[in-house]
């Protein structure tokens, strides 16, 4: 399905669409109204009919008894002109009630009726004339008048079929009805959730693609099908994406040369203070003592955050250059906690494994990392005395390794920054934690870079890391320098 040029194009298609059933079934019961309300004024006007036309052919019946009787008795002339008019009279009313739909037996009555009165009029006015017998005249007459009834019934039987037929149409119509706008509603609420599919489609791109630049993924082009405004907007996010990612790789240039070139300087300024502190210029005061002392302290200590920047880097090179082989984690986990072993012991704090046998297609230095940045944390955060736990559990298709503590924990506003580069969390054990922020940042890359992936679990009263990797042939990632 075509997506109209504009966002509001869309909308309007899609209200279109929603509303055509219910304007097709709106129109299609005003036809059926308009049908009903024909049949019922044609309805009408045949019981008038029949009514007017039936009283009418009952007087004429009267006229014509008395006439006859007349005419037998008397014979003047200008009685048989006034029979003929009457009788002319009859047979026009007879013909209009024989043009209404009238049923078998009511046809029948007045056919009767009117071969009665047609009998009656040829004796009396044949030629030449005889001598009428009155009790005859009588008896035809007579009959004539009782049939008479009956063509009075025609006009309410026609009234009542035309009831019935009337109700019945309406009960039929009301049926249609109701089954159309079950059928319209259903049809508008089929077209609507089909088209809230077709419009949502891309604001939903939209919005991974907006995630997937929050998430610092550069690596993705961005494409979103749509009116052509929202792909407008898709084509200004991607440059969006092409401007950052050149940034990232302009800051990681950046961040090299800066480690590469304080490196040098710090080196001879480190082996300054350390000679100075050996006393190889000569003896030193107490107070030069300790300001030598303090230069030396610091010098390590910037070193080692220059040696952290450039293990960073060197993180996010290789990364996309895995040495993947088979791997057991339950003796990689083993190895990296026991290699820990002291500086729990130096805490006093406790260590629980509940590892299941689990092999992995990884780069085991990589893995050695990830797990080595985790527990390290979980020994510096929890507090003396803590329990430390690491479960090994795995599926057919993904192994998962959970480092558990009983630390601060990780505060929800900051589990979504805690993977970010030099991002240092508020959460203490006791006092400061020394750190340059950048252990979760390697992690992260790594699993990235096996397929899988790291995330904080919510727990109450500790910290609880998850790392989910693919047991075999994973997809490789490339993380971008």
């Amino acid at each position: 399905m075509a997506y109209p040029r504009s966002f509001l194009g869309l909308l309007l298609t899609g209200f279109t669409l929603v509303a055509a059933p219910l304007v097709g079934a709106l129109a299609y019961s005003a036809w059926h109204t308009e049908r009903l309300a024909e049949q019922s004024r044609k309805a009408v006007f045949n019981a008038s009919q029949a009514a007017r036309a039936s009283r009418s052919l009952v007087n004429r019946i009267g006229s014509i008894e008395r006439l006859a009787q007349q005419l037998a008795v008397l014979g003047a002339p200008e009685l048989s002109a006034d029979y003929v008019r009457v009788h002319g009279s009859f047979k026009q009313v007879s013909n209009e009630l024989l043009l209404l739909p009238l049923e078998s037996r009511q046809l029948e009555a007045l056919k009767k009726t009117v071969a009665q009165e047609q009998a009656l009029y040829e004796l009396l006015t044949t030629k030449p004339r005889r001598r009428l017998e009155t009790r005859h005249i009588s008896r035809l007459t007579g009959e004539l008048a009782e049939n008479a009834y009956e063509v009075l019934a025609i006009s309410s039987l026609v009234a009542d079929r035309e009831v019935a037929r009337l109700r019945a149409d309406a009960e039929g119509v009301q049926r249609q009805l109701v089954l159309l706008v079950m059928f319209g509603t259903a049809v508008a609420l089929a077209i609507a959730l089909a088209l809230t599919r077709h419009i949502s489609r891309p604001i939903t791109q939209l919005d991974d693609s907006i995630r997937q630049l929050g998430s610092a993924d550069f690596s993705r082009p961005i494409t979103v099908h749509g009116p052509e405004d929202l792909q407008i907007l898709g084509e200004r996010l991607d440059w969006l994406r092409r401007r950052l990612a050149e940034l990232e790789v302009e800051k990681n240039r950046f961040l090299r040369h800066l480690s590469h070139e304080l490196k040098t300087p710090l080196t001879a300024l480190r082996e300054g203070a350390e000679l100075l502190h050996d006393e190889i210029g000569g003896p030193l005061a107490p107070p030069q003592r300790q300001i030598v002392a303090i230069m030396r302290d610091n010098s390590v200590k910037l070193q080692q955050l220059i040696e952290d920047l450039l293990d960073y880097q060197r993180a996010l090179h290789t990364a996309a250059s895995l040495e993947p082989r088979t791997v057991a984690l339950e003796s990689l986990v083993r190895e990296v906690t026991g290699s820990h072993g002291l500086a729990m012991q130096a805490k006093g704090q406790r260590l629980g494994l509940d590892l299941a046998r689990v092999s992995v297609e990884a780069d085991p230095e990589k893995l050695r990392s990830i797990l080595d940045n985790l527990i390290g944390n979980a020994v510096k955060f929890t507090p003396a005395g803590g329990l430390i736990s690491v479960v090994l559990r795995s599926s057919a298709e993904e192994a998962e390794i959970d480092v558990i503590d009983s630390g601060p924990g990780v505060p929800e506003e900051e589990r979504d920054s805690i993977f970010n580069s030099f991002f240092r969390g508020r959460a203490k054990a006791s006092g400061p934690i020394p750190g340059t922020g950048l252990g979760l940042a390697i992690a992260r890359e790594f699993a990235e870079a096996h397929g899988g992936r790291i995330r904080v679990l919510p727990e109450e009263g500790g910290g609880h890391f998850r790392v989910t990797l693919p047991r075999k042939n994973p997809r490789l990632a490339v993380v971008p320098a």
